[in-house]
């Protein structure tokens, strides 16, 4: 193989074929491309490095029975990436602990339908915020905020996307981004005057 730049991808399409065909080679070398990233979704979804661990290994099983479906129509790591955040969250609505109902109209929590507006110290707070008490502000989320939240502003997902995997409408994954923004804002508000006094 000459080492071009295209040499990873093209190397990745034929491991993917390979691995097809049974090749033990190609799952791993598959394995050893995106463990990583798979570890690193399970952590920052469960917070729990024993559940992730497991989680990971769950996923890497999936792909090997269920490499056969992969057409490439998009990118391969997405569909595992996908494959990994169905697993994830197929374990927490076993465990129960999406608490949060996708399906709760935007006022029925004594909140106004309209969007709450902030002023310009708002802005400041998120140039204010550091990296560490952002993601304790995110942990302390409910699990169903957080889950949206992290769908829809880390990973990226469209909110049709979000809501073919969680199983709810747009509009309730909307409402519930919208609501997991608003809690993360006062959880952080509530942060920055603690440490005033």
């Amino acid at each position: 193989m000459n080492s071009s730049p295209e040499v990873p991808e093209r190397r990745e399409a034929e491991a993917i074929e390979e691995a097809k065909a049974g090749s033990g080679p190609a799952f791993e070398y598959l394995y050893q491309l995106h463990n990583r990233r798979i570890y690193s979704l399970c952590l920052r979804m469960t917070k729990d490095v024993a559940e992730a661990e497991d989680l990971t290994q769950e996923a890497f099983l999936q792909m090997f029975r269920k490499i056969g479906t992969f057409r490439g129509e998009s990118a391969f790591s997405t569909w595992l990436h996908r494959l990994a955040v169905n697993l994830v969250l197929m374990r927490l609505r076993k465990k129960n602990l999406l608490t949060t109902s996708y399906d709760e109209p935007m006022g029925q929590d004594g909140e106004d339908s309209r969007p709450r507006e902030y002023g310009s110290a708002d802005m400041k707070l998120t140039g204010a915020v550091d990296r560490m008490t952002l993601e304790k502000a995110i942990a302390a989320l409910p699990a169903g905020y957080r889950m949206i939240f992290h769908l829809h502003d880390v990973e990226g997902y469209e909110h049709q996307e979000i809501a073919g995997m969680m199983g709810c409408t747009v509009g309730n994954s909307k409402s519930q981004l919208h609501k997991a923004r608003m809690k993360l804002r006062e959880l952080l508000q509530m942060d920055r005057s603690d440490t005033r006094h």
